[in-house]
């Protein structure tokens, strides 16, 4: 998928992943009791910075701080955009 968003410096744009519907035990959770996703998938990815280049790559599944990054709405899609440096994991 081509997305016309292309973070500058060391900025990283994700597509969060959906938040979890149901527990393990097979209670589902209303909306307004689920958790805000800290997993997504790395959608678009900066050039990096002179002193440091870029080590998650565009398809990455990444990990992230609940409160991290910016969101955005683009072309009806939720987006967060955040320094690479916001990113905890790639899984």
């Amino acid at each position: 998928m081509a997305i016309k968003i292309k973070p500058l410096a060391d900025r990283v744009l994700i597509e969060p992943l959906a938040a979890e519907t149901k527990t393990a035990s097979g209670i589902i959770i209303p909306d307004n009791a689920k958790e805000k996703p800290q997993k997504g998938k790395v959608i678009a990815v900066g050039n990096g910075t002179k002193d440091e280049k870029m080590t998650v790559k565009i398809g990455n599944t990444v990990l992230y701080g609940k409160y991290s990054g910016t969101e955005l709405k683009f072309e009806g899609q939720d987006y967060l955009i955040m320094r690479e440096s916001d990113i905890l994991a790639i899984v």
